[in-house]
């Protein structure tokens, strides 16, 4: 049975293991197949020959062609790859009405997850490409923000372990992403597409099994589903309508579009003989977030010893001020690129490693955020409503991405950088205006009592 003040996970309740375990599957899942999505589609599904057998693809292409114009081959699917991530971001905030609202967070996360299998193993096969995306869309939708918003309702409220418990769920999603590109990219990239589609299917699966296994030791369902519980009928507050408000205005718009760049750009280093895959930066970049997570959790618990610790809001803006320096070693190594147009391996690294340290200070710190404030009838949908944002930013990666071929590659990454300056700049401004609402309330710390 769940138990708050279980310690048995790490010095977490045990529900956190498997929350983790099955959204690291998940994970393993959704960024195997976004790896491989971008080069599958440039590489080879977009290409003469191919493109004929994708069913419904000539009326999808008209549409997106009507508001974009004619696209090459790499402008067209930067565009369907900016929709799909953006959708992504979309979709959860209505799985999260299911579950508050109708079906619970357990059936509506079951459905999600059996939704995405299936799209994975449709990705196998050209002709069904549109629905296989559109499979993976309504599953994600369904599983992500339902999933992520246990980790919040794992703990009592003003329990001050749910930050570090968001901590160790993205470290068990980086050390997923780490494995996935080199499992699902590598069978891409060298055996065949269908192969690296099907283990991410697989791996789907397993996320599924391990969620249904450990759900005695998860939160109560929703409350549309445990009708004791009277958190539903509790009404907001004035001041948590305004945190909720406050949230929503400031989430961050933080894009990364370099793949198929780092691609044709970089000199990739020889590894076992063979040139390194685009995909393994992936598995790089989840190995730096990874180090940068644990580390930043280390650096602000030895901060709080000598110093008070900064609020989470001032958290975001030091993240995304960050994320600045790994945009600016993007523009760098694009300015000092050869005669021959390469650049060093040196400055992708320098990107991960100073991209990593932004995002530690960011996601981690802004979901765990979301799940304090977000009331107790409204958990999955305030997730869901957190994710909106990057609909928007996701979109935006679409639209950018076509200009890659047509303006300078610095200034292609000097324009990442603006987006990344002005969100810390909006973060911290706020933090002085109205972080005091964002801060715990009065009530917060009375076991028992909704969160707030």
């Amino acid at each position: 049975m769940h138990n708050p003040e279980d310690r048995s996970f790490i010095g977490h309740p045990r529900g956190l293991g498997y929350i983790s375990f099955a959204e690291a599957w998940e994970r393993f899942s959704y960024y195997g197949m976004q790896t491989l999505l971008v080069l599958y589609m440039v590489k080879f599904l977009l290409h003469p020959g191919h493109v004929e057998q994708i069913a419904g693809f000539e009326p999808f292409r008209h549409l997106i062609e009507y508001f974009r114009g004619t696209l090459s081959i790499q402008a067209l699917a930067s565009t369907i790859f900016g929709l799909y991530t953006g959708f992504v971001y979309l979709t959860p905030i209505a799985g999260g009405l299911i579950a508050d609202r109708i079906l619970g967070r357990t059936t509506t996360i079951t459905i999600g997850a059996l939704l995405m299998s299936v799209g994975h193993f449709l990705m196998a096969f050209e002709v069904s490409f549109l629905l296989a995306l559109l499979c993976l869309l309504l599953g994600v939708g369904c599983f992500k923000g339902n999933l992520a918003s246990q980790v919040g309702a794992l703990y009592s409220t003003g329990d001050n372990r749910r930050a570090d418990a968001f901590q160790i769920y993205y470290l068990f999603i980086n050390a997923a992403v780490i494995i996935s590109p080199l499992v699902t990219g590598t069978l891409g990239e060298k055996v065949g597409w269908h192969w690296g589609f099907g283990a991410a299917g697989v791996g789907m699966l397993i996320g599924l099994a391990i969620y249904l296994v450990g759900r005695k030791y998860l939160p109560p369902d929703s409350p549309v589903v445990e009708k004791h519980d009277k958190a539903s009928k509790t009404p907001l507050t004035r001041r948590e309508k305004l945190a909720l408000l406050a949230l929503i205005a400031l989430l961050p718009v933080l894009t990364i579009a370099y793949l198929v760049w780092a691609e044709k750009a970089a000199n990739f280093p020889i590894v076992f003989g063979k040139q390194m895959p685009t995909t393994w930066l992936i598995a790089l970049d989840a190995g730096l977030s990874v180090s940068c997570l644990a580390g930043t959790v280390v650096f602000w618990r030895l901060w709080s010893k000598k110093f008070p610790e900064p609020a989470e809001i001032t958290k975001l803006g030091i993240g995304s001020l960050c994320a600045v320096t790994g945009f600016l070693s993007l523009a760098a190594g694009a300015a000092l690129a050869g005669a021959d147009g390469k650049v060093s391996i040196g400055w992708l690294v320098a990107f991960h490693l100073l991209n990593s340290i932004g995002f530690a200070n960011v996601f981690p710190v802004s979901i765990a955020l979301y799940a304090r404030v977000a009331p107790a009838a409204l958990s999955a949908t305030i997730i869901g409503v957190y994710y909106l944002a990057f609909f928007a930013a996701n979109n935006l990666v679409g639209w950018i991405g076509g200009f890659l071929e047509k303006m300078p590659t610095p200034s292609f990454w000097l324009l990442h950088a603006g987006f990344c300056v002005t969100a810390g700049i909006i973060f911290l401004i706020a933090g002085r205006l109205f972080g005091h609402l964002l801060a715990p309330g009065e009530n917060e710390n009375v076991p028992g009592k909704t969160a707030s």
